[in-house]
């Protein structure tokens, strides 16, 4: 088993190291292999993914991906700031699956931004589709608006589509997730108003034919978002588009307590996947040794379950965070009275000492 092992910039090198010594606790047969990406690599090699980060990132049977981006990189042109790493990760490795389970543990329902009865037991699994939509669509660029009140003014424009299979492949993909849960698939989209959605509202209802042991429901954007602060629990399988998946995973993410807690996992049809927290780089606490390392350390797991074939050892991951939990050890993002904060390092190691104890 080969893990390309990208750590990127600011809080991502301090993360991915913690991650990376839980893995190596498991005693399992894997070979690691480190390579720069993102502002670390345009510094070094003068673009944020070079060929040979590629080449590994390719070979590996997966990837574990810290978080890139800095704000001192904001006026490289668009081409060579460090966020078009992860786009060309999914564009090359043709990752169109994105996994992100939003869990409230028991022991973090008071770090929760709503009331603790509201998220309490959720368990909520959104996937989004992650190589089409609006990042990805062309035309796009800036000119001259052709016509209009503004004929001659300078604009921009991105380009939203969908093609038939784009949105086939990912409603598979929902559909076997909700049966191995709730049965239970909420489509979002925004067919009142974007031709675009309207189709991906029509095939999706067209492949969920042949689900009939699934509910499905069509849901818009925007009454999405409110049903997850208002009502989180009613969700199951919670699927949509690339933009959209993007906002409302996010907005997810402070139901559970922090974004710090988010695991993620992008996946392409062959089982080869990218594994990466939900969070970004955050460049104002990187060196500081505070950051939260767990939304890491659980993206390892899903890498080893969902494409090293080892879901047994993803398990005790999970038993042993859990365990880390109860026992009332915190990083600052999750920290209240009442438990002790501890810092990066200290959380990957509480983690390794839980699995050593499972021995």
């Amino acid at each position: 088993m080969k893990i390309a092992v990208l750590p990127g910039d600011g809080i991502g090198t301090e993360i991915v190291a913690e991650a990376v010594k839980v893995l190596r606790a498991l005693d399992l047969q894997i070979e690691m292999e480190e390579a720069k990406v993102g502002g670390a690599a345009y510094e070094a090699h003068g673009h944020p993914l070079p060929e040979s980060t590629l080449k590994l990132a390719k070979q590996a049977d997966a990837v574990l991906f810290g978080a890139v981006g800095d704000w001192k990189y904001d006026k490289l042109e668009r081409s060579l700031r460090p966020e078009q790493a992860i786009l060309g990760l999914r564009k090359h490795l043709e990752l169109f699956a994105n996994f992100r389970p939003a869990i409230c543990y028991e022991e973090l329902t008071h770090a929760s931004s709503l009331k603790p009865e509201l998220v309490a037991g959720l368990d909520i699994l959104i996937i989004r589709e992650l190589t089409g939509d609006i990042y990805f669509g062309q035309p796009r660029g800036r000119r001259s608006a052709p016509d209009g009140a503004f004929a001659g003014q300078p604009e921009a424009f991105d380009t939203m589509r969908y093609s038939r299979p784009e949105i086939e492949r990912i409603a598979h993909v929902a559909f076997q997730a909700a049966r191995k849960r709730g049965k239970k698939v909420t489509s979002v989209d925004k067919a009142n108003v974007l031709e675009t959605f309207q189709f991906w509202k029509d095939v999706v209802t067209e492949v969920h034919t042949q689900y009939p042991d699934v509910e499905l429901e069509h849901m818009y954007v925007d009454n999405a978002a409110m049903q997850l602060v208002k009502a989180p629990k009613k969700f199951d399988v919670l699927f949509t588009g690339n933009m959209f998946g993007d906002i409302l995973s996010d907005e997810a993410a402070m139901l559970t307590g922090s974004i710090g807690m988010l695991p993620s996992a992008s996946l392409n049809a062959r089982g080869q996947g990218l594994y990466e927290p939900s969070h970004g780089s955050a460049p104002d606490i990187a060196g500081q040794g505070v950051a939260n390392p767990l939304a890491t350390i659980l993206s390892a797991a899903m890498m080893l379950r969902f494409s090293l074939n080892q879901p047994e050892a993803a398990e005790r991951i999970d038993r042993a965070v859990k365990s880390v939990l109860a026992q009332g050890l915190r990083t600052a993002d999750i920290y209240s009275d009442g438990t002790t904060k501890v810092g990066t390092k200290e959380m990957g190691d509480a983690v390794v000492a839980r699995l050593k104890a499972q021995d």
